[in-house]
């Protein structure tokens, strides 16, 4: 089970990576097409930007900024106060370790809720995009999922059941 979460927290974190790929090409595109717009402006030649690319980016980087929380925590890439603790007795840090992947759970697990919650209510209000009229409620998944698998992680975490390699 612990190898299967770690796996798909990395698989995770790659497809966010992709997301963020598709929003630097989609912005790539539409800044192509701004100043091919003002260079070509003398001929009177008008190329035109993406419609809704303010709703894509804004979707997009809604899913993929999440999406690396869980990769982060199984990396234990997350800030911590180290220089404090090192000077802390070995019982003391594991305790406050305990305490705090405790707490990383809970907040998971709240935020997860509370984004369903959302998703929900987004859903029966049929909130759509402004420009592109896409559904807004799909895209509270990709981060629903993502808070669900970093409580799994920090839970792990808590039992002893750690990945070097992740």
């Amino acid at each position: 089970m612990t190898a299967v979460v770690y796996r798909f927290t990395s698989a995770w974190a790659i497809a966010a990576g992709l997301v963020l790929v598709s929003i630097v090409l989609v912005t790539v595109t539409n800044v192509g097409a701004f100043t091919l717009d003002r260079v070509l402006a003398f001929a009177d030649i008008d190329v035109q930007g993406l419609p809704g690319y303010e709703d894509y980016v804004r979707l997009a980087v809604s899913c993929a900024a999440l999406m690396f929380v869980p990769w982060c925590q199984a990396r234990r890439g997350h800030v911590a106060v180290d220089f404090f603790i090192e000077m802390m007795p070995s019982p003391v840090q594991r305790a406050l370790d305990k305490l705090w992947l405790s707490l990383t759970v809970i907040l998971a697990l709240f935020l997860a809720f509370t984004m369903t919650i959302g998703m929900m209510e987004t859903y029966s209000d049929n909130e759509l995009s402004r420009v592109l009229g896409w559904p807004n409620w799909p895209f509270y998944l990709p981060g629903i999922v993502s808070m669900a698998l970093w409580a799994m992680v920090a839970a792990l975490q808590l039992c002893g059941r750690e990945r070097a390699n992740v």
